[in-house]
């Protein structure tokens, strides 16, 4: 597909959430959140809920749950007589669905396990244990209940049910068997064990693995290609970094946005096959701000997934984290924050994330069993295609990541696959080419756009050749732009951009450790055919 010029977020329907044209484009995201509760008033709510229930699948709050939270629960503003009694079903008639894994803060002893329920449930439970035919007793789920009312005209109101356990004290290096069930769906049982899961938790020391990565998913025959090439890999974990579902099609982080809830269902549902066993390690992109739920728009998120709480603010900003998976420290950052493009949430946290991204940098680096540093968000710090690359980022967390020499960033945002040179005070600090080596220590740092992941592919400016076969020259000038702190896209003729590849992708590296640690950085192509490659070595 022809993708708009470099600078210009495509175009895309405005869905209808009747908000009057004169206050739209100027609300950040508490004034966005704001303005829905005072509009979607409590009678709008209840006829909403009454009149959808049944179509949307949402019965009322889990009957016999064990509890309901999340940042600013809609439930907390409307009391239980606004919404249709619990009802109690069959529960041998209700199938778990969605499974998807994330590391607590330390993968070599806790695993998250969460799931979802289409209905109404009693007790949700899951089991673990070192053998599939033996799970272990029960461990009851802890139940985040998410109500989405009729957002416009076409949407209806949505109940969802999300429950999830924390796996702690696990043994380092040991393969588990999970089941997920509740009462009238026990796993264990002869005719479910079809649906039992494993998972693998970090070893004691470091020793050689792989990871994957791609941003920009959403739901299509693409996203679900990729999924399966990226399961060939065996991947100790996969990195997302944001707009994950797409459930908000628009992304503007506008109050002309909405998003349909029920997206996530479809999405979960499709990434199963690899999340169940793969821990998915999310953040937050501009198409995941869901204004309804909390005044950063984040609520959803936390509903949906139990990522580390090791962040300036697990509650505030579940995207933001780290951990240590052998001898690599990753860091999860929210871009929200920080950006110049779409400046919904600029300045959330106060500057506490950039704070806290110093400290979890110098600690990463103090720590003798890290080798390398990878740090993963949403938009991009250098990137020629649609959206550019963001000054925001770019201003607030560049000089940290020159401070503390990390060795890989990897973004989403633009819908391509692109990768920078080593680049080093903005500037091309060493050229590498496809096959090359580069030493952060030395040459700066290479940036990668992963944004190939499964929705419609963006393109490059018009003249600009997308190659994976090593033709793109030493020091080319590639037209682009970069946005400014007035939200304002700045022309550029730039030098660092060394590969571009314009169909859906993903990222794969090898990390090893050793007298002679290395991360071996591929981009493999929905096909499994590698389109790219270099090697990080450090001080060599």
């Amino acid at each position: 597909m022809t993708a708009p010029s470099p600078g210009t977020p495509p175009e895309r329907p405005v869905p209808d959430v009747g908000i009057p044209e004169r206050l739209a484009r100027h609300m950040s995201m508490p004034e966005q959140h704001a303005y829905l509760r005072a509009r979607l008033s409590r009678r709008r709510v209840l006829a909403g809920t009454f009149a959808t229930a049944g179509a949307a699948g949402g019965l009322g709050l889990l009957a016999g749950s064990s509890g309901s939270a999340y940042a600013e629960r809609p439930a907390d503003k409307h009391p239980a007589a606004s919404r249709p009694a619990p009802v109690r079903v069959d529960g041998s008639l209700v199938a778990p669905f969605g499974r998807h894994l994330a590391f607590g803060a330390d993968p070599r002893t806790q695993m998250r396990v969460s799931w979802q329920v289409p209905l109404a449930v009693t007790s949700p439970y899951l089991r673990v244990g070192t053998e599939p035919w033996d799970l272990g007793p029960k461990v009851e789920a802890e139940v985040r209940a998410l109500h989405t009312p009729s957002l416009s005209r076409k949407l209806p109101a949505v109940e969802q049910h999300y429950l999830h356990v924390a796996l702690d004290r696990l043994a380092p290096g040991t393969t588990y068997y999970y089941g997920v069930g509740h009462d009238g769906f026990d796993p264990a049982a002869p005719e479910r064990l079809a649906t039992i899961g494993s998972f693998r938790t970090a070893p004691a020391r470091p020793e050689r693995f792989v990871f994957t990565a791609f941003g920009d998913q959403g739901v299509s025959y693409h996203a679900l290609a990729n999924d399966q090439v990226i399961l060939g890999q065996n991947p100790a974990f996969h990195l997302h970094a944001g707009d994950i579902c797409y459930a908000d099609t628009t992304g503007h982080g506008k109050d002309s946005d909405t998003y349909d809830a029920r997206v996530w269902d479809t999405y979960l549902a499709q990434t199963e096959t690899v999340a169940k066993s793969v821990p998915w390690m999310v953040t937050t992109g501009n198409h995941d701000m869901e204004a309804w739920y909390s005044p950063n728009g984040y609520g959803g998120q936390s509903a949906r997934w139990s990522l580390p709480d090791n962040g300036f603010d697990p509650r505030r900003a579940p995207g933001v984290y780290s951990f240590r998976y052998g001898n690599v420290g990753v860091v999860a950052l929210d871009a929200n924050d920080v950006s110049y493009e779409i400046p919904a949430n600029r300045g959330y946290s106060d500057g506490r994330q950039t704070a806290w991204l110093d400290r979890r940098l110098g600690e990463l680096r103090a720590d003798a069993d890290v080798d390398f540093v990878v740090v993963f968000f949403h938009h991009c710090a250098y990137s020629t295609s649609t959206h550019g690359s963001d000054g925001g980022v770019r201003d607030a967390w560049l000089p940290l990541f020159t401070e503390h020499q990390v060795d890989l960033v990897v973004n989403g945002h633009n819908h391509v696959y692109e990768r920078t040179d080593a680049v080093k005070g903005g500037e091309v600090g060493r050229p590498v080419p496809i096959g090359a080596s580069t030493d952060p220590t030395r040459d700066g740092i290479v940036y990668v756009t992963a944004g190939g992941a499964g929705k419609d592919l963006y393109g490059f400016a018009p003249g600009v050749e997308d190659s994976y076969e090593g033709h793109v020259r030493d020091r080319e000038t590639v037209p682009t732009v970069h946005w400014t702190e007035r939200r304002a896209p700045a022309p550029d003729r730039v030098a660092w951009s060394r590969v571009r590849y314009t169909g859906h992708s993903f990222l794969a590296v090898e990390a090893t450790a050793g007298a002679r640690p290395s991360l071996a950085v591929s981009a493999l192509a929905r096909t499994g055919e590698r389109v790219d490659h270099f090697e990080i070595r450090r001080g060599g």
